[in-house]
């Protein structure tokens, strides 16, 4: 039986743009309680909401699921990415598709590397942090002693990346691209643990000239 958490992201997934009114009346909840899996899934990342003009008055919430939200259900495009990276694998070298895979990190990290080139580490952590966001990932950051650390809380290739694992050098590449230092991973849920854990020695760290 599905949750009242699932009824919601189901009426999202078929009603793609919907207000609170109408989460409620398909899931058959009162508004308040639809508010609060809403502010739930928000916090998870699998929903968003804007603003939406409707004649006179004040505009209305419209809410949608995010990319991460679509990845908790089937969908044929995870079958076609999975498809097409193994087409790729099969007519290409390994050294060549892990190339490209970070060129495609490279170019989605690109507008943020010259305002991360002026910034402190910390400042690039928070940057990286925003960015990642932008992608579907769930990141935060810690200082432990001489090291700062790194945890993608959620990942948005996580079912792809169980076929093909190589689609981790994307996030690799992002994150010590926004950084300009190298990055170590030292846990991957691919691999059994909660999340994916990069550290950075701060003894390796150059911080910008201001």
């Amino acid at each position: 039986m599905k949750s009242t958490r699932d009824k919601v992201m189901q009426t999202l997934l078929s009603h793609p743009r919907a207000t609170i009114q109408d989460i409620a009346d398909n899931v058959g909840i009162n508004n308040i309680s639809v508010r609060h899996h809403l502010t739930s899934l928000s916090v998870d990342g699998y929903v968003n909401c804007e603003e939406e003009r409707h004649g006179v008055g004040r505009p209305r919430l419209i809410y949608f699921l995010t990319d991460l939200g679509f990845e908790k259900f089937p969908t044929s495009y995870l079958k076609l990415t999975t498809r097409l990276l193994t087409q790729l694998k099969s007519a290409m070298p390994a050294a060549q598709v892990e190339t490209i895979f970070e060129q495609i990190a490279l170019d989605m990290s690109e507008e943020y590397r010259e305002v991360a080139s002026h910034l402190p580490l910390e400042g690039r952590l928070n940057l990286l942090k925003k960015m990642l966001s932008t992608e579907g990932f769930t990141m935060d950051w810690e200082k432990d002693g001489e090291q700062y650390k790194i945890h993608e809380i959620s990942c948005p290739y996580y079912h792809v990346g169980q076929s093909h694992p190589e689609v981790c050098v994307v996030d690799k590449t992002m994150i010590a691209s926004v950084l300009s230092i190298p990055v170590e991973k030292v846990s991957c849920v691919l691999g059994g643990s909660v999340q994916c854990t990069y550290i950075i020695n701060q003894k390796t760290v150059a911080e910008p000239i201001l």
